[in-house]
This record gives structure tokens, sequence and C-alpha cells, in this order.
């Protein structure tokens, strides 16, 4: 079993360089998919969920090869297959997202249950009721998902109960070759969103945008190849941005537009961090200022991102004072905050909504809201800390680096799935982390 040593307590400073965006560059992969010749992606970042995507489309057929470690070319003419049944595709979210590009290739698909990290329920019936609405069949089972149809499909129009960002991913698989104009209502507007949606321009869809949550496309009979970089990861920059703020340290992070960072930015003014822009996609992460409590409220973008609030998290307990986080997007995404306790940080969950934003979670007695309350010395403990799933990993991370003594995390594929060379990247810095084998530990 491989495990992270990090050996913390001191301000982390130096220079880093963001990978490539997980949350697009998998969705990239699966566009690549619907067009009829090549697709180039570039700056594909070396991480858990690019591997499995790339294995699940070899699988049917796909011809995937890398010109150098972050070029990857995809030609899906040779597609023969329309099965996805590979062991560990369940491992992440992109078969239900397969479901429905390989739907414009087949006339019947079929994907295993999905994967991916248990943070809440995170449901597929979106995913289902779209593929419906464009005139798809789609079967149920334990094991998977059949989606059928007759013909091509045809445009229809929908409005989400919840901004996705799978269901409109999902919609605009669906909709860009489907017969008619389709419009979509209540879409997610992530920025990997109008990524996805740059690219599907880029080879041959018609796609229109309101200042609203619409997004309204006029069907096209093909789409060609294309090639596409894929943007900075704007979770993983702020991830790194809270290191820097919670060791009192001094990081450079490169390769991320800072406006995709979005209300970010504002939040890590508020408690106390301080930033420099050192040019188009470069940007320098401080402490400006003794830190601060704060009111923090996930949400949709452009709201304060589910995937933030981890790091954020473990740099609210070095504010002076009482914080309070209330999730308004998963129901269960606290349970890293219980091993948090262990190193000293003082936290508590409760059931109740701590916050003024409508929340789909009042009154279920999911323990959604947590209160923190620093500053907080953080002491490394003996034994190891389990990682639980991808974004808390990362937080464990920023908090066995910060932490007197030495810490040491296992499980953590579970963060190799989105963050990539995490050893040698942060090891260019002065952080004292390396990967161990267990078995061979001191």
């Amino acid at each position: 079993m491989k495990a992270y040593k990090i050996e913390g307590g001191n301000p982390i400073k130096g220079e880093i360089t963001c990978l490539g965006a997980k949350n697009f560059c998998t969705k990239a992969m699966v566009c690549a998919l619907l067009g009829d010749g090549m697709t180039t992606l570039t700056n594909v970042p070396p991480i858990g969920d690019t591997t499995i995507t790339f294995d699940m489309l070899r699988s049917v057929g796909v011809d995937l090869s890398f010109s150098d470690e972050k070029t990857l070319h995809i030609n899906p003419i040779s597609i023969n297959d329309a099965n996805i049944s590979m062991p560990d595709s369940g491992s992440n979210r992109i078969p239900i997202l397969l479901l429905s590009a390989l739907l414009q290739k087949f006339q019947e698909v079929s994907v295993p249950v999905m994967g991916g990290c248990s943070i809440g329920a995170r449901k597929v019936d979106f995913h289902l009721n779209a593929i419906r609405a464009f005139g798809g069949e789609v079967i149920e089972s334990e094991n998977g998902f059949i989606a059928r149809r007759n013909g091509k499909l045809k445009g229809c129009k929908i409005e989400l109960p919840y901004p996705s960002v799978g269901a409109t991913e999902t919609f605009l698989y669906l909709s860009v070759l489907a017969e008619g104009t389709s419009v979509i209502s209540n879409a997610a507007i992530e920025p990997e969103i109008y990524e996805l949606i740059t690219m599907l321009r880029s080879m041959g869809a018609i796609i229109f945008t309101s200042p609203g949550r619409e997004i309204r496309v006029v069907g096209v009979d093909k789409l060609n190849g294309t090639t596409m970089n894929i943007l900075g990861d704007r979770i993983e920059t702020a991830s790194w941005a809270a290191l820097a703020c919670a060791s009192d340290g001094d990081i450079t992070v490169h390769g991320i537009r800072p406006e995709i960072l979005g209300n970010f930015l504002a939040y890590f003014r508020q408690v106390g961090g301080g930033f420099e822009l050192k040019g188009p996609s470069s940007i320098r992460f401080f402490r400006a200022n003794t830190l601060q409590p704060a009111i923090i409220e996930t949400d949709v973008y452009p709201g304060f991102s589910t995937d933030w609030q981890q790091p954020f998290a473990i740099l609210l307990t070095q504010a002076d004072g009482i914080s309070v986080v209330h999730e308004t997007v998963y129901e269960n995404r606290f349970g890293y905050l219980e091993t948090l306790k262990e190193l000293g940080a003082k936290v508590q969950t409760t059931t109740h909504c701590l916050g003024e934003l409508p929340c789909r979670y009042k009154g279920q007695n999911h323990h959604h809201s947590a209160i923190i309350t620093g500053p907080t010395h953080l002491k490394a403990i003996d034994q190891p800390m389990v990682v639980p799933d991808l974004r808390a990993g990362l937080a464990y991370v920023i908090a066995a680096a910060i932490a007197e003594g030495t810490t040491t995390l296992i499980g953590i594929n579970n963060i190799e799935r989105g963050y990539g060379n995490i050893v040698p990247r942060l090891s260019k810095m002065n952080l004292k982390i390396e990967k161990i084998d267990l078995g061979v530990m001191a």
C-alpha cells in the first residue's frame, strides 16, 4: 500500500504549475466521440480519472494515443462497441455521460453503475430523463443502464430542477446532433461548461447562450474533430492558495486564468489572504493580514464551489474566531472534519442550515453545516490518516503541511484521481513530502 509521508509545520514557499482541469478534461474526451475525425487535446493532466476514461474509450474501439505526455489524440472513427463493461469503469462518473455520447453513434448503448466519491446521493435521474425527453428509451438495472433510440434523437425543451453540471453536459451531448432545436433552462454555467460549449462550437455545433441559465442548441447533421486546450484547474489552484495562506507561506501558481476563480478570490481576501496577478496566467498567493473568520456557503457557479470548501476549511482553522460553512450542493461532505479533530481542529457539525441560501437539505437531518473555531495549532497523530475522497484528501495534505510533526496519509489513490504528480510538484517547493510503501515505512 502506497502512502504520503509529510513533515509539516513550516511556511510553504515556491512556485507550482496547476494541471489541466479534471472537471473538463474527461468531459472533453467524451465530447471527442461526437466528431467524425481526429480530436487533439493539449494540457491533459496525468491523473487517475484521465486514465480511467482513456481505458473506457479504448475498450469500445476508440483510437487514442499520446504524442507527448500532455497531448492526447482521439479518433472515434474506429468505435466498434456500444457496451462499456470495464471492471473499474465504476471508479468515476464518466459512464453516465458516455451513455448519451455513444447513443449518437449507436441505436443501443449500455454502461455500468457510476462510482466516484461518496459525498452524497449523486443521482442520475436528470441524465436519464434528458435521454427520454430527446425520444430515447432507458432501462435501469442494478448493474447499469441501457439506452435505445429509433432513428435520430429529436430536439426538445428541458428545465432542470437544479443546475446540475453533469445533466447540462448530457444535454449538450444529446442536443448537438439531434433533429431540430433544443433548449435547456436552469443550466449549469461553470467555466468548464463554457469550455465544453466552445469545444462543441469548434466542432461545428450551433449553440447560443443567454445572460441567464438558458442554452439553445440548433442540431446539425455532423461534427468534426478539433483541437482543444484543457484550461487550468481552478479547484487545484484554490487548494494551493489555501496552502500558502494557512501555512503563512508564499506560493505562485502558474497556468490558471484568474477570471475563472470567481468569488474564491473575494473570500480569500476577506479572510486575510493576499494575491498578486503576475501575468495573464500566474497568481501569487500569500497571507496579507491576521486571518479573520468567515461565513461560507457553497453554491453552483458563480457561487463558492463545493470543491473549494475542504481546503478553505483548513484555512479557517487558522482564523481568529468562529467561522461557519454551509454546504448546499452535497449533503455528505463533512466526514473529513472528524479526522481533523484528531489533529486538534475545533469543529462541530449540525443538521441546521446555518446560512441564507435556499437549501435542498433543510429539515432532512443531514450534517451539512460546520462551525470552525480558530486559530488552532494542529499536531500530527501517530496513526495514518485514511483519505475518504478526492477533495478531502487534498485538504488532508494541506492540514499535514501545517501540522507540527510527521503525518502519514493512506488511501492516496483517491487523491491521485484528480491531482497528478503531487509529490514531485510539492517537493519542488519546500514541503517535505514523499511517497512511501507502508511495508518499508520506518
